[in-house]
């Protein structure tokens, strides 16, 4: 991973070399931070210890933004502390914790295994995660996952969107949901309503800014239009075998539209 650098004031961010996954420390009182997403090799997480130490930060609380494996890790480096999650979410990796540590072991091994998805369950009509440091609003959807729960941070503008908002990833929908289209566009739509993002963190890419994020919405939005329409079509961002292999998935099963 690399060293966690500051996009806004009291935000630090470091992107692992595999998949370009994020992860986000927000800074609070008195040396305590919330950690969001951390990943993704086991020596990213140990790196993101061992910077927060040098930085006299001790994790208060963690966030996973959806309950897919590389965003349900964490290490006993990172102490004991509750790694919160929308309900949705949490009761989703709490039913498929085996799973989710066998696909952690199968992509990079070397995990503490009996940590991956131990999340802690928001209150049902809780609108931001309880800890003591800037306000952290939460964004819910089923867009990419159930309970997905992206964060924004109105007092410097930054969203932690989550799977959600790459420049390096189409959107990548959940299967497992009668409508995976109206779903993902349920979620832009929530993440689009907000007012005075600033910085968009994406689960996997770059860094943008709020132009860049109003051009990945829209470019999300054109990607849906053409997967509703059924047939093949190319998007830049299909750069990856593992990309199109999903790309080609989703178009199978979008079906024709009317075009």
């Amino acid at each position: 991973m690399s060293r966690l650098s500051e996009i806004a004031d009291g935000v630090l961010v470091g992107t692992s070399e595999l998949y370009l996954t994020t992860t986000t420390v927000v800074l609070g009182s008195g040396g305590r931070c919330l950690v969001i997403d951390p990943a993704i090799m086991p020596a990213d997480l140990a790196v993101l210890a061992a910077e927060l130490a040098v930085r006299r930060l001790k994790p208060a609380a963690g966030w996973s933004t959806h309950p897919h494996w590389d965003h349900v890790l964490w290490s006993r480096e990172l102490g004991e502390v509750p790694r919160f999650a929308t309900p949705r979410a949490a009761a989703a990796a709490a039913a498929g914790r085996v799973g989710l540590a066998d696909d952690a072991e199968q992509e990079v091994p070397g995990h503490e295994l009996e940590l991956i998805g131990r999340l802690t369950a928001l209150e049902p009509d809780a609108a931001r995660i309880p800890w003591d440091g800037p306000d952290a609003q939460v964004v819910v959807h089923d867009g990419h996952a159930p309970g997905h729960g992206a964060v924004f941070l109105p007092e410097s503008g930054v969203l932690v969107a989550g799977d959600m908002c790459s420049d390096v990833e189409i959107p990548l929908l959940d299967p497992g949901t009668p409508d995976p289209v109206g779903d993902y566009r349920v979620g832009l739509g929530r993440l689009a309503a907000l007012t005075g993002v600033r910085r968009v963190v994406p689960g996997h890419g770059h860094v943008g800014d709020a132009a860049e994020f109003s051009r990945r919405i829209a470019a999300d939005h054109r990607y849906l239009d053409a997967l509703e329409c059924g047939a093949p079509f190319e998007d830049p961002r299909l750069t990856e075998d593992w990309l199109r292999a999903e790309h080609e998935r989703q178009l199978r099963h979008a079906g024709p539209g009317p075009c």
